[in-house]
């Protein structure tokens, strides 16, 4: 059991993010309103958690030293890692010598950043379902793999990113070369090494929001919200909606899988179970130790959002998964390459039925930059659906003015 404190007086309860995107800014929202004491890092300034935090640093989270020395000067009670670009190892040694707890736990948050770690962990030593895959450290091992194993169409990422950056659809030999010039330089961090994998013709993709949790010093409980579906372009979510039509066997599957993993992984918190469907059969894809970008939908379809849900896991508070109403979310891109852009007509998006905007406050544009995400709840996922859509596309970011924020 945990016992929360009051923020910044000596009995605070303190927690540290490490990545303070707009995930990380609903996390430090929920854990607030818990009277939790937070430091939001990341490694640039006026991060959209950096604006709600108690405090916040701006450092290279991969940089051991650098974490470490944080880490010391901060006494965090619990680190909470947001993405993929930190010095993993170091979190290892930090708990290791009880410094801070890390979320869910250090080895967690080690297997999962590394696309290599939580492969080889879930088709080699769990026996699950996965696409056919290899790893390359070299243009020349890329080629070998995909001719000898592979075949095309198959897809090349970086063993480190996160929202499909460097990740191409390779259709022939021809793009090979650019595909493994894109991966090895848009990862989070270059390791000259990728993973080319099978393009399997699924039916669609869910996200499986899967939560342990320990409440009162009991044994951990796996509890599993409504599947989300999503779309995709290059890698990147466009659209995701709560919840996703199953087969009842390849739901169940899908919870099996969930679990084995998480399981495997330990710890608590909120787990984004990424999965292949085609008709009953699932496989496996990915899995994020913390809330998934699909599952901001969950802002609006159910009783506690996953924020909300992983703020309570880290408390060992109880949750709640239930859905409130069908939901769906819609991304809303920067659309241009300016720093503090300003967004006009967000009246006329919310003027559409059972809509709400998001908008993250990110310091800079760019023109695929997810900067806001309008949600929407209805009778139906198709009715939810096509209101954020239109919510979505009703918000214009543009360039800003001098006397933009005098309100008419």
């Amino acid at each position: 059991m945990m016992n929360i404190g009051t923020p910044l007086s000596p009995t605070a309860t303190r927690v540290m993010l490490l990545g303070s995107g707009e995930l990380g800014k609903e996390i430090i929202i929920s854990l607030q309103r818990y009277g939790v004491e937070v430091i939001a890092v990341d490694r640039y300034p006026n991060a959209p958690g950096h604006q709600v935090a108690h405090r916040s640093h701006v450092i290279n989270m991969s940089d051991a030293h650098a974490l470490r020395a944080l880490v010391e000067k901060e006494r965090p009670h619990i680190i909470v890692p947001e993405i993929e670009a930190i010095a993993t190892d170091m979190l290892v040694q930090i708990e290791l010598e009880g410094l801070a707890e890390v979320i869910p736990t250090a080895r967690a948050a080690q297997l999962t950043m590394n696309r290599e770690g939580i492969r080889r962990l879930a088709a080699e030593e769990l026996g699950l379902a996965t696409s056919c895959y290899a790893f390359a450290e070299s243009l020349h091992e890329l080629q070998v793999a995909v001719d000898s194993e592979i075949g095309y169409p198959c897809i090349v990422k970086p063993v480190m990113s996160s929202s499909g950056k460097g990740q191409s659809l390779v259709k022939n030999s021809e793009q090979l070369t650019t595909a493994w010039d894109y991966a090895v330089k848009a990862g989070r961090v270059n390791y000259g090494k990728v993973i080319v994998e099978e393009k399997i013709e699924f039916d669609y993709e869910v996200t499986l929001l899967t939560v342990r949790n320990q409440v009162g010093g009991e044994d951990s409980v796996t509890s599993f919200c409504e599947p989300i579906g999503h779309i995709q372009q290059n890698g990147d979510y466009t659209e995701s909606w709560q919840p996703q039509r199953m087969s009842y066997l390849a739901l169940e599957r899908s919870r099996k899988i969930a679990y084995a993993v998480t399981h495997k992984l330990g710890g608590r918190g909120v787990f984004g179970v990424e999965l292949f469907v085609k008709g009953d059969d699932v496989w496996f894809s990915e899995v994020s130790p913390r809330p998934h970008d699909t599952g901001m939908v969950t802002m609006i379809s159910q009783r506690q959002s996953e924020f909300e849900l992983h703020a309570r896991a880290i408390l060992g508070l109880p949750v709640d998964v239930g859905l409130l109403s069908p939901g769906a979310s819609a991304v809303i891109y920067g659309g241009l390459d300016k720093a503090a852009i300003c967004y006009l007509s967000v009246d006329k998006a919310l003027s559409y039925p059972k809509t709400e905007i998001r908008l993250f406050g990110k310091p800079e544009s760019f023109e695929k930059r997810r900067m806001g995400v309008a949600l929407a709840y209805g009778e139906s996922v198709e009715d939810a659906l096509e209101c954020a859509k239109l919510a979505a596309a009703a918000v214009k970011p543009v360039a800003s003015t001098a006397n933009f924020g005098n309100i008419v």
